[in-house]
């Protein structure tokens, strides 16, 4: 018997109240498939998805799922499942699921598949539970299947960051692990000799304080560096007795 979604109160996100911005270079760009009639144009729609899902600027190989890809291309999938293929694909798994807890997962997921932030620490409860009970993948499908992407992205739109009023955007903000897997890997690495010589010598360097002698610029003599030349006006006499060689 599945656990049913714990109870929480959303509070008043930017995203939930109506705005009245005029456009900027904060709005968000929206990227809907109706929009896109060529193959050639269709993949910035797809270059969309995969910065919102994996939040990374540089799509490498690794990351490039190409049968869900050319299922988008032709129309056999909606934008929506292109989403839930590449949320749940293992490059995904290994690069995120992997390396976080499931609290940073459901901050994770929310700012990339809904594009907001979590409400408050019951919701992260909530959900933790999800993803406990139901596993990555059942979580994935709760939340695209959710009202809330329906009415915010439908089928055929990349999910993106709902009224970024203020702050940095999501993926500048929210590296895909957190503290606790960078120190887990920092463990490691020191336990398996390869940060310990460098830690050791480090910690073997000593610091010396450079003191500084405060200089008293009250008796500083400042030489005088202006030329001696002549006024403008007094005639310069010539002597004519000099003789110069004729050619």
């Amino acid at each position: 018997m599945a656990i049913p979604l714990l109870q929480y109160k959303p509070s008043s996100q930017n995203q939930r109240v109506p705005g009245y911005e005029v456009p900027n270079e904060d709005t968000p760009r929206i990227y809907r498939i109706e929009d896109y009639a060529f193959d050639g144009e269709i993949q910035e729609l797809i270059w969309a998805a995969y910065r919102q899902v994996f939040s990374e600027h540089e799509i490498l190989k690794f990351y490039r799922q190409s049968n869900l890809e050319s299922q988008v291309k032709n129309r056999a999938i909606t934008v929506r499942d292109f989403i839930r293929g590449l949320a749940k694909s293992e490059a995904f798994r290994n690069l995120v699921v992997q390396t976080n807890s499931n609290y940073r997962l459901v901050e994770i997921a929310l700012k990339r598949l809904l594009g907001r932030a979590s409400y408050n620490k019951e919701e992260e409860i909530a959900w933790s539970i999800k993803i406990a009970t139901l596993g990555w993948d059942g979580f994935v499908d709760a939340l695209i299947d959710s009202q809330e992407y329906q009415t915010n992205f439908g089928e055929n739109i990349v999910p993106y960051q709902r009224r970024r009023f203020k702050d940095r955007p999501f993926n500048l903000v929210t590296p895909r692990y957190g503290d606790y897997w960078r120190d887990k890997l920092e463990n490691e690495r020191y336990k398996s000799g390869d940060i310990k010589n460098f830690l050791e010598l480090a910690s073997s360097i000593e610091i010396k304080t450079v003191v500084y002698t405060p200089v008293n610029l009250a008796n500083i003599q400042i030489p005088d560096m202006t030329r001696n030349t002549k006024p403008q006006g007094v005639p310069v006499s010539i002597d004519s007795s000099a003789n110069f060689p004729v050619r």
